[in-house]
């Protein structure tokens, strides 16, 4: 694997590729990262129902795995672009657009995912839980949802840093597997993901004729998502993106 301060280089080289990126690929891929999340979330589900907690968090790294080896653009782990900036490399404006974009094609990806899985009927055995998450996530209180964002979003940074690090695809998968499985059981917020569980519990809902106060696309977009987003930029560009540029790559006078 790569020393750490390979490992930063290795980062701010892949932010300027995807700063380079034409507005077709970013949200192109971003619609594959969302995907690749959300069935991870079909799968953390189902394992949660029939074999608990533990299991469904050792399913959900499976999404991070196809994000980093198939290739595509997911915006928590895109936060780590900031060091590209800090590093001259980009511009703000150019950082803005991919996260922008690569977080459209995320939502798209995600609530396609969920609209399926939902009409597909392959969760209807976990039909009370997929409602109960959905619900769970709305009642946090703006700060419990940005909090868990930000601790959500250190760990998926982490995850990402040391794929970059790793040399091999199975390193790459193992490398993500440990931070992915942690936030996922203590229960943090990642906005991707929630682009397919606040949805999924939503069109359960509506396909059971669950008749849920609160349970709506408004309560998702500005209870959830809003808070958690924010969360996310916090502990992915702030605290990993900015730690380690003064770590390994601020320049020393």
């Amino acid at each position: 694997m790569l020393v750490p301060k390979g490992i930063a280089d290795t980062v701010v080289e892949a932010g300027k590729k995807k700063a380079k990126l034409s507005a077709f690929k970013m949200i192109l891929l971003g619609v594959f990262a969302g995907m690749f999340i959300a069935l991870a979330g079909v799968g953390a589900t189902l394992g949660n129902t029939y074999g608990g907690k533990i299991a469904g968090a050792c399913i959900f790294p499976a999404g991070l795995a196809m994000v980093v080896v198939a290739g595509s653009e997911l915006f928590t782990g895109n936060n780590l672009m900031i060091t590209a900036l800090f590093k001259k490399k980009i511009r703000l404006k150019e950082l803005l657009k991919n996260w922008a974009l690569v977080f459209l094609g995320n939502f798209i990806g995600a609530i396609l995912v969920a609209f399926l899985a939902v009409i597909s009927g392959v969760l209807d055995g976990a039909s009370d839980a997929v409602i109960a998450t959905a619900a769970n996530k709305f009642d946090l209180s703006f700060i419990e949802a940005f909090v868990r964002g930000i601790l959500c979003n250190f760990l998926v940074c982490i995850a990402v840093w040391m794929a970059f690090g790793a040399e091999t695809v199975t390193g790459k998968i193992v490398a993500v597997f440990f931070p992915i499985m942690l936030f996922v059981l203590c229960g943090f917020e990642h906005s991707v993901a929630d682009m397919f569980y606040g949805p999924a519990g939503i069109f359960m809902a509506v396909r059971n004729g669950v008749d849920m106060e609160g349970l709506n696309f408004g309560a998702f977009l500005f209870q959830n998502l809003l808070p958690v987003t924010l969360g996310n930029i916090v502990g992915g560009a702030g605290l990993v993106g900015g730690g380690y540029y003064l770590a390994y790559l601020k320049n020393k006078k």
